[in-house]
């Protein structure tokens, strides 16, 4: 196990709440959503952004579920700006006016990260689950750029809205966005049980993947495009996180330290509280954190591979839930036993009809 002292990580990852007024069938939030009684109280937050800022975090991530679903979002984006932090509110949009908008500018958001689901408003109200949001995230974008404020369109696809990236991309010049994320749905959560919804042909796949790569080159210097393709087709894995432990911290709303989004995934983990620990002590000392961090833990072939420092061994909540064991090769890695069941399976499941959306929902709050 590797247990030096590690250098601070570099954002934070603020999961305010898991309360959302979409469903998306894709959402990366647990199985068990949070309620609101359990949420971490204001100045419970306010203590972790302040440490965030002690410990070394540039940048902190305000997400959920929907973070302008916590009344004291305001409250919380003055205190990053006053922690130092940069600040970035990552929002379905749908809860935002102008005067919120304008209220969360003044005390310091630096950068809005702003979902879709498709790019007309049928299909789009349709996959996110609630009618009438696709007109109000667009009436945002335009607010923020009208702003001059800098603005991301996230763009989750899959096989139900793969065909139009080629026009998704166009709306985001159009919106004048700096950035769009062009990210194909990742298997985790929600998106794990509506796979077989969800997840698109090869074709689909390599169609898209051609029409991003023209873009970034025909737009250059205009619109930064992110591309994250899905592991199912792949023939490595992506850098995970940027490596287990190595660059971010999320906190989810009830105040369990996270390594990723979907570590609670792995069941045998045990995850320490920041309403019980500092945030440095947890991210220096934390045995979760410490579980697949360096090399130490990696067995063959990650661990002789020439590629551990290109992608920290992949993704562990994949390894886990392919495998049964965390410490097992990414099965979106070649040379994983499992590689051939991750193919059959998109090939089979996308090759079917697409079974009806298991939307993401939550209990009485």
């Amino acid at each position: 196990m590797n247990a030096q002292p590690v250098p601070p990580p570099h954002s934070l990852l603020a999961e305010l709440t898991h309360r959302c007024p979409l469903q998306c069938p894709y959402c990366s939030n647990p199985l068990e959503l949070t309620k609101k009684s359990s949420e971490l109280s204001t100045d419970a937050w306010k203590q972790v952004l302040s440490q965030a800022a002690r410990l070394g975090v540039i940048h902190v991530h305000f997400s959920g579920g929907e973070p302008t679903a916590r009344k004291d979002i305001t409250e919380l984006m003055a205190h990053a700006r006053d922690a130092g932090l940069y600040t970035n509110l990552i929002t379905s949009g749908v809860l935002m006016n102008e005067g919120r908008l304008d209220a969360l500018l003044d005390a310091g958001l630096d950068h809005l990260q702003l979902s879709i689901q498709d790019l007309e408003s049928p299909n789009a109200d349709r996959i996110g689950g609630y009618q009438g949001g696709h007109e109000k995230k667009l009436a945002l974008a335009r607010e923020v750029r009208a702003r001059g404020a800098a603005l991301t369109i996230n763009a989750v696809v899959h096989r139900q809205n793969v065909e139009n990236v080629a026009a998704i991309i166009d709306l985001a010049v159009e919106l004048d966005a700096g950035r769009l994320e062009v990210a194909h749905v990742q298997y985790y959560g929600w998106a794990l049980k509506n796979r077989a919804a969800l997840i698109p042909t090869r074709e689909q796949l390599d169609k898209a993947t051609a029409v991003v790569k023209e873009a970034i080159e025909r737009l250059k210097g205009k619109l930064v495009i992110d591309y994250v393709v899905p592991d199912y087709y792949a023939r490595f894995p992506k850098p995970c996180m940027g490596g287990w432990g190595r660059v971010g911290i999320c906190v989810t709303p009830s105040g369990k330290a996270l390594p990723c989004h979907a570590a609670e995934t792995i069941t045998h983990l045990t995850f320490d509280n920041v309403q019980e620990k500092s945030l440095q002590d947890i991210w220096q000392t934390s045995q979760a954190f410490q579980a697949y961090r360096g090399f130490d833990w990696m067995e063959e072939p990650c661990k002789s591979c020439e590629r551990r420092e290109v992608d920290w061994g992949g993704c562990r909540c994949q390894a886990f839930a392919f495998a049964g064991r965390a410490e097992a090769t990414d099965p979106a890695c070649s040379k994983s036993e499992l590689h051939g069941r991750l193919h059959e399976l998109a090939e089979t499941e996308s090759g079917q009809e697409p079974p009806p959306f298991e939307y993401r929902r939550i209990g009485a709050a």
